[in-house]
């Protein structure tokens, strides 16, 4: 089987279609864009952010991504963020403020080139990762990467997020590449004990597989598809609910009619919804404590929002 044959998303897309790719200049975005070339995708636009965190190794692999994308014949977008100077001003992680700002960089290309649709490159050792997190910080139980998510940036662009090596593993990517000759950038600093993903990668699943004496990120990313499965089914019961009232507010004569656990559902879906982020299963608890008349009717949201109750209805005021 080869490697496009493992990732079925080859087999649905569209050649002529315009797509956002990102492209770091490691390995798993360097296989990826060549595999979209291999593939006959045409209408590709190469897009880089260099983060400015590691000097001039960043503009070196700015460098590498811009000739990488002029040998094949493409487009090629390159920004520049200030990921330190806005941890600094949001008090967020670096993992955090990077990704807010690829966000912000993905919409400005899709505003110029008229798509909403970003190529990224994550893979199956990626969505174990994200799986272990989800469950540690308690936000989204074994939850992970969809291959398709449509999200909301800061700036009010709505971009499609697809991933069409997420069934892929990381050595199945760079054996690829290692046998067609294709080099690639590598990051030093993958391989340093900072960043929570760095450490899941380097210590804790190596761990993992030394304990179980089996391969734990198969483990985890199976339990992202068997956590798919149960969201089709949260969906499902949502639905049957009507929980929400015409205005889009959660109704809370109905919701409080529900079994606790899909009223734990129903409000984390509905945070989400509206923005929210770092919902975790504590946040909840206090949210459905809006339930009971006698307590409280409102509470402290993450970002400054807040979670009102009043007149048999529930909703967010930003």
């Amino acid at each position: 089987m080869t490697v496009t044959e493992k990732a079925p998303w080859f087999a649905q897309a569209t050649r002529g279609e315009r797509w956002l790719v990102g492209v770091s200049g490691g390995a798993d975005s360097v296989g990826l864009l060549h595999l979209l070339v291999a593939e006959g995708f045409k209408e590709l636009v190469v897009c880089h952010l260099d983060h400015g965190l590691r000097g001039e190794a960043s503009a070196g692999d700015a460098e590498f991504v811009k000739d990488l994308a002029g040998q094949m014949g493409l487009v090629c977008e390159v920004g520049r963020a200030d990921v330190i100077g806005r941890m600094a001003q949001r008090g967020e992680s670096l993992e955090t403020a990077a990704r807010g700002l690829r966000h912000d960089f993905f919409a400005e290309c899709a505003g110029k080139f008229e798509t909403k649709t970003v190529l990224l490159a994550h893979h199956a050792d990626d969505q174990a990762e994200t799986v272990l997190w989800n469950l540690l910080r308690g936000s989204n139980g074994w939850k992970g990467m969809r291959e398709v998510q449509v999200l909301m940036t800061e700036s009010g662009v709505e971009l499609e997020l697809q991933r069409p090596l997420l069934a892929l593993r990381r050595e199945e990517i760079r054996a690829w590449l290692v046998a067609r000759g294709i080099s690639w950038r590598e990051d030093a600093s993958n391989l340093e004990p900072i960043g929570i993903r760095n450490r899941l990668r380097n210590e804790i699943f190596p761990s993992l597989r030394e304990i179980a004496g089996r391969d734990a990120v198969a483990a985890f990313a199976r339990a992202a598809g068997d956590a798919a499965e149960a969201e089709a089914l949260e969906d499902w019961a949502l639905e049957q609910a009507q929980v929400r009232d015409p205005q889009g507010r959660l109704h809370l004569a109905v919701l409080r009619s529900l079994p606790v656990v899909v009223q734990r559902i129903a409000l984390r879906r509905f945070l989400l919804d509206q923005g929210i982020r770092g919902v975790d299963r504590r946040l909840l608890e206090r949210g459905l404590e809006l339930l009971e008349v006698e307590n409280a009717a409102s509470i402290n949201l993450p970002g400054g929002a807040r979670l009102r109750r009043r007149e048999g209805r529930m909703w967010v005021e930003l």
